[in-house]
C-alpha cells in the first residue's frame, strides 16, 4: 500500500482524499452555520427560529438547499451571461481553495508550504473579483454600486490585516502556518498582541461583508447589493462562499492568535482532547461571535466605515507593528528568520 501511494497515481489519489477530508466537513459546517445563525439570532430576539423541518429544525438547511436546486436560474436580458454565471463560481472556488494550507493539527494540511500566510493573503484579496464581476455583469446600478462598495471596503481593511499579520510574523520568524501555531506553545498571541487581535477580528468582519459592515448588501438603500439579480444555485454559491469565508477568517484568527490546535494552558485536563477538536471549538467560538455581533450592532454608515479603516485601524496597526519590532529588538527576542 505504501508503495502504491508513492506512485504518481497514488499521490494524486491521496491529495484528492485529503482535499475531501477538508471540504466535506467544511460544506456540512457551512450548511449548519446558516441554521446556527438563525437559531442564535432568534434567541437574541426572543423568537424560536427553524423548528419545523426535522428534529428541532435540524433539516432546515437541506430543505433550503433542495429549494435552491429546484428553482430556475434567471439571467437578466442585459446581463453578460458568461461573467454573470462565472462570478459566483469564482467566489465559491476561492473560498474553498484557501483551506489547502490550513493546518488542523501538527503537520495536517493538504499543502504544507512555507509561505502559507502569503497564500492566504493572496486568496482573500482575490475574493473581491467575484463580487466586482457579479456587480458589473448584472447590468444593474444597484448591483454595481454594491460591488464598488465591497471593493473599497476590502482595500481599506486589507491594509490593516496585512500589518497585523506582519506583527505576528515578527514574533515567529516564519511564514509557515504550522510554525505560527507551534510558536504559541507557551502563550497565545492574543495576550501580548491583544490590540492586533481586536483589529484583526473586526477587520475580518469587514472582509467578509458581515454586519455591522454589510454595506455591499445594504437592503435599505441598494436592495441586496451585488447579488440582487441572482437566484437559485447562483445565489446559493454566493451564500455558501460568504459562510465559507467566515469559517476561513475564524480559522485564521485561531491560528494567528488563539494557538490553533493547541489546548489552553497546555495542562492535563485540556490536553485530553485531540488537537483537531480544539481547533474546531475555537473556530466555532469565533463563528458565534460573528453571529453575536450581527444580532447586537446596527449597520455603520459608509463614512464611519471608511474612517474606522483609514483613521483608526491603519495608524493603530502601523504603530503596534513598530512597537512590536522595537520591543523584540531591544529584548533580543527577534527570531533569526525575521531579522
Amino acid at each position: 500500500m505504501a508503495a502504491f501511494f508513492a506512485t504518481p497515481l497514488g499521490v494524486l489519489i491521496l491529495l484528492v482524499l485529503e482535499a475531501l477530508a477538508i471540504l466535506v466537513p467544511l460544506l456540512i459546517g457551512v450548511a449548519y452555520a446558516t441554521y446556527a445563525e438563525r437559531k442564535i439570532l432568534a434567541a437574541i430576539q426572543l423568537r424560536k427560529g427553524p423548528n419545523v423541518v426535522g428534529w428541532f429544525g435540524l433539516l432546515q438547511a437541506f430543505a433550503d438547499a433542495g429549494k435552491m436546486l429546484m428553482k430556475e436560474t434567471i439571467i437578466p436580458a442585459g446581463a453578460n451571461r458568461v461573467l454573470f454565471l462565472l462570478a459566483p463560481m469564482i467566489t465559491f472556488t476561492l473560498a474553498m481553495i484557501a483551506w489547502a494550507v490550513i493546518p488542523v493539527n501538527d503537520g495536517w494540511a493538504v499543502a504544507k508550504i512555507n509561505v502559507g500566510v502569503l497564500y492566504l493573503f493572496a486568496i482573500s484579496s482575490l475574493g473581491v473579483y467575484g463580487i466586482i464581476i457579479a456587480g458589473w455583469a448584472s447590468n444593474s446600478k444597484y448591483a454595481f454600486l454594491g460591488a464598488l462598495r465591497s471593493a473599497a471596503q476590502m482595500v481599506s481593511y486589507e491594509v490593516s490585516i496585512g500589518f497585523v499579520m506582519v506583527s505576528v510574523l515578527l514574533c515567529v520568524g516564519s511564514l509557515n502556518l504550522n510554525d505560527i501555531v507551534l510558536a504559541q506553545r507557551h502563550v497565545w498571541f492574543c495576550i501580548p498582541l491583544l490590540p492586533m487581535f481586536v483589529v484583526f477580528f473586526i477587520s475580518g468582519l469587514a472582509e467578509t461583508n458581515r454586519s455591522p459592515f454589510d454595506l455591499p448588501e445594504g437592503e435599505s438603500e441598494i436592495v441586496a447589493g451585488f447579488f440582487v439579480e441572482y437566484s437559485a444555485m447562483a445565489f446559493a454559491l454566493f451564500f455558501l462562499g460568504e459562510y465559507a469565508n467566515m469559517f476561513l477568517m475564524s480559522a485564521m484568527t485561531s491560528i494567528l492568535f488563539l494557538g490553533g490546535w493547541l489546548a489552553p494552558f497546555g495542562i492535563a485536563p485540556f490536553t485530553w482532547l485531540p488537537g483537531p477538536i480544539w481547533f474546531i471549538l475555537k473556530i466555532l467560538l469565533c463563528m458565534f461571535v460573528f453571529i453575536w455581533v450581527r444580532g447586537t450592532f446596527p449597520r455603520y454608515r459608509y463614512d464611519q466605515l471608511m474612517r474606522l479603516g483609514w483613521k483608526v485601524f491603519l495608524p493603530l496597526s502601523l504603530f503596534w507593528l513598530v512597537l512590536t519590532a522595537g520591543f523584540l529588538m531591544a529584548m533580543g527576542w527577534l527570531p533569526q528568520g525575521a531579522a
